[in-house]
């Protein structure tokens, strides 16, 4: 009522030519329209009785003036509303809301905030999954997936680190991958330096008997040229095993699967021909044998070149068409970017490996054959042992390459190459060194031929 009086005590005192309405005209006090009041009224602003001041703003609106009320429930079991705050719009704005949180009461009489939702915010690391047939605040905090990281709290989706990186521990945050290869410094590359020493030492000490003792009958039977030969191509097969190990580099990897290739090619192709001459040396002795013409040092040296041409012929096509290449492979290992050798062509690799086979296979049967033949020191005895020592370790290394990865791939070919060089080794010369060192009685022409006359191989 103060306002409506006021608003007609200055619509009394307004003057025509100056009044707010068109033209400056005045509203008519006894009969004025309610939107002119209503002008009147917005400009009003006068203090009550209690010394609260009174206006309103553009739109008509007093100001807001609010108690902030708590209901609470005393020891009686009664409702009380106690003030805990209030709200007044025509203060400073630092000064508008005032609230004392420690006189609120929660359900339960509790003073302490309650969860405004029925799930704990998920921590980084996490990302929230709403509950099926649950309100929106209802979630379930999921883990990252492998790869993935959350480095905010309450996130929605995880996120995937870049190639090179890899979450931590707490996947809320992204790691560099660690660079990991088959290296020398590791324990598994120096144990396998260690064991190519110790077989280098003993495949010397093997050489060095055999040009000592080289003019022993012993020695010379089956044509030694061919057991030199043979102990090149296993210190080849031994050394090869080295460019497996340390940094793949680019011409590492193209070199180290050639050369496992060729040289057990080299070392195979003398196993076989060794093998054939034992076998033509007994049958050569029959009457009206045809076999006396192969039986020369030139036909060993044409099994050897021919079985090797065709490993080197395939391994130099695999060089020109698709050579191998170093690569960093950042998903073969969680965390991890192995360096490792991309073969290039998977087909010429397994080729490769499938004629070394085709090569052991064939000894391994003339050897099994040739057992039984009849002589004091019947070698076929020895290479058919050792080819089948050397079958073993190959067939078993296919399935276990083939089910690891990384540097563990490298180290089962690297493992395979030095058991099949030292099968290989002693199978074939240890034997014999044990004749020249321990039974020297057995080292001599009538013995290793017994009471058959057998055709010597000139060398």
């Amino acid at each position: 009522m103060n306002s409506i009086a006021f608003a007609l005590q200055d619509m009394m005192a307004c003057k025509m030519g100056e009044g707010p309405f068109a033209h400056g005209t005045c509203a008519d006090v006894s009969e004025f329209l309610p939107w002119q009041m209503l002008h009147y009224i917005k400009n009003v602003q006068f203090r009550n009785h209690d010394d609260t001041e009174v206006f309103f703003d553009k739109s008509g609106n007093p100001p807001a003036q609010y108690d902030i009320v708590n209901w609470q429930m005393d020891a009686d079991g009664e409702i009380q509303q106690v003030n805990v705050g209030s709200y007044g719009s025509r203060l400073p704005s630092w000064q508008e809301f005032r609230i004392n949180v420690s006189a609120i009461k929660w359900a339960g009489g509790s003073s302490q905030i309650p969860e405004s939702v029925c799930s704990a915010s998920c921590l980084p690391g996490f990302r929230k999954v709403a509950k099926e047939g649950k309100p929106i605040c209802c979630f379930l905090c999921i883990p990252c997936s492998l790869g993935e990281f959350s480095n905010h709290i309450d996130s929605v989706q995880c996120s995937k680190c870049p190639v090179d990186h890899w979450p931590n521990r707490k996947q809320d945050d992204c790691l560099i991958k660690e660079i990991e290869f088959l290296s020398f410094q590791e324990p598994l590359g120096m144990v396998l330096v260690i064991i190519f020493i110790v077989l280098c030492l003993a495949h010397s000490v093997i050489f060095g008997l055999f040009i000592l003792y080289k003019d022993t009958p012993i020695i010379r039977a089956n044509n030694s040229i061919v057991s030199y030969i043979l102990l090149l191509a296993l210190a080849m097969c031994l050394l090869c095993s080295l460019p497996f190990i340390g940094y793949p580099s680019r011409e590492k990897c193209l070199i180290r699967q050639v050369t496992f290739g060729i040289s057990f090619a080299l070392c195979v192709s003398c196993i076989l021909a060794k093998t054939i001459m034992v076998v033509i040396a007994f049958n050569a002795t029959k009457p009206n044998s045809n076999l006396r013409r192969w039986f020369r040092p030139q036909f060993s040296y044409k099994v050897i070149v021919a079985c090797t041409a065709n490993q080197i012929i395939l391994c130099a096509t695999w060089l020109i068409v698709s050579p191998p290449f170093s690569e960093h492979n950042p998903y073969v290992q969680p965390g991890k970017i192995v360096i490792e050798c991309n073969e290039g062509s998977s087909i010429a690799f397994w080729c490769m490996l499938g004629y070394l086979g085709l090569l052991a296979t064939l000894s391994f049967l003339v050897a099994f054959l040739a057992r039984k033949l009849p002589d004091s020191f019947n070698e076929a005895k020895f290479i058919t042992f050792s080819m089948l020592a050397f079958l073993s370790v190959w067939l078993s290394f296919i399935p276990a390459y083939l089910s690891t990865h990384g540097k563990y791939m490298v180290v089962m070919e690297v493992f395979a190459i030095l058991s099949s060089s030292f099968a290989l080794l002693f199978s074939i010369f240890v034997p014999k060194c044990y004749i020249l060192l321990l039974r020297p009685e057995m080292n001599t022409k009538e013995h290793l031929m017994g009471n058959k006359r057998l055709p010597q191989i000139a060398v």
